[in-house]
């Protein structure tokens, strides 16, 4: 009989492992406001070596009543707490500019944490303040949340609706997109509306990404891709991060589990092919600790993360054996791909 468990903990001590998205900083600067130092350390590390985790892109989030008044402010909040975590904790972290850095983090069992704009509300519609930002260490730019903003339009948690009159990018965020392209940055689309999706496609001069989204064709979301818009993905040689929120995974919300995380990857492999779908998990439960505020407006109604957290990828992994998948496709993956994306775009 298969011991599918300990079958994928060889896998996952193996594999490079990449989460494209988590809202980690958010945390940390609350945290610290409070006077709590190593956040990271005491709070997500051993979730992390938990799950064989490598690598994590660390989003700036800003929330709707700080925008957008103190948005470059709570930006910049965030990732001053994020440098003083890194000298607190440079045993077991590191930030992470490119490929390298992560074969380099990983080789030194340390985590490696990039930086990612979920949503440009920072730069309010001043193309000069996305240079600061890269110098500070962003590389991944997040165009929307699910607002608008001086670039664009954001997708909505609902149906598409055909006649809704909504805006895609603006000049802003097409001059934005071509000046993130040129320095070196991953230009990912999750949670930008269906218009702002095939602008950047269009503007497109290497892979795309949606670090965190589902697919609409098992549950119809705005929020989640279409078919055409994952082939759209794959076609710039993209990855898609699959999304553990429970009311983007299931149309039963409130049974969620695995094997409804894994139906959206299965939709994409057998869409497009298994090297374009990733890991991309939007974890959050640990906001709602000192974070009220978070709770209210963005989850109004009982919402949770499949897994919970990354302590549990081992789960995820065992049901793709379970599944069917082979090793080296798992390993694809839990981080080859979307690390075959950051080899080619993080070029400086």
């Amino acid at each position: 009989m298969t011991n599918f468990k300990e079958q994928a903990h060889k896998i996952l001590e193996e594999s490079l492992v990449i989460d494209a998205h988590f809202d980690l900083l958010m945390d940390v600067a609350n945290q610290r406001k409070y006077g709590i130092h190593k956040v990271i350390e005491n709070d997500h590390l051993d979730n992390f070596r938990k799950g064989g985790l490598n690598a994590v892109v660390s989003s700036l989030f800003i929330e709707s009543f700080l925008t957008p008044e103190i948005s470059l402010r709570e930006a910049l909040d965030q990732i001053s707490s994020f440098y003083k975590e890194l000298e607190e904790s440079s045993d077991y972290l590191m930030l992470c500019k490119s490929y390298e850095d992560i074969i380099k983090a990983k080789e030194s069992n340390k985590i490696g944490i990039f930086l990612s704009f979920e949503g440009v509300e920072p730069l309010y519609n001043d193309l000069d303040l996305l240079d600061i930002f890269y110098r500070l260490g962003v590389r991944f730019v997040g165009l929307t949340w699910s607002r608008r903003n001086y670039a664009g339009d954001g997708s909505k948690f609902l149906p598409p609706d055909p006649k809704k009159n909504s805006n895609g990018l603006s000049d802003f965020g097409i001059d934005l997109v071509k000046k993130a392209q040129s320095l070196g940055m991953v230009i990912d689309v999750s949670h930008l509306n269906d218009k702002g999706f095939w602008q950047v496609i269009e503007l497109s001069k290497g892979p795309i990404i949606a670090s965190h989204s589902d697919c609409r064709k098992i549950v119809n979301l705005e929020r989640n891709l279409s078919d055409s818009q994952i082939k759209a993905i794959a076609d710039t040689d993209g990855v898609i991060g699959i999304n553990a929120y429970n009311k983007i995974v299931s149309n039963d919300p409130e049974k969620a589990n695995v094997d409804d995380l894994v139906k959206h990857i299965d939709h994409i492999v057998n869409l497009v092919g298994i090297e374009y779908v990733g890991l991309g998990f939007d974890f959050c439960e640990h906001l709602k600790k000192f974070n009220p505020q978070f709770v209210n407006e963005l989850n109004p109604s009982p919402s949770f993360q499949v897994l919970d957290n990354h302590s549990n990828i081992v789960l995820l992994v065992e049901k793709l054996l379970q599944r069917g998948y082979g090793e080296q496709d798992i390993k694809k993956i839990l981080g080859e791909n979307f690390s075959r994306v950051y080899k080619k775009v993080l070029i400086h």
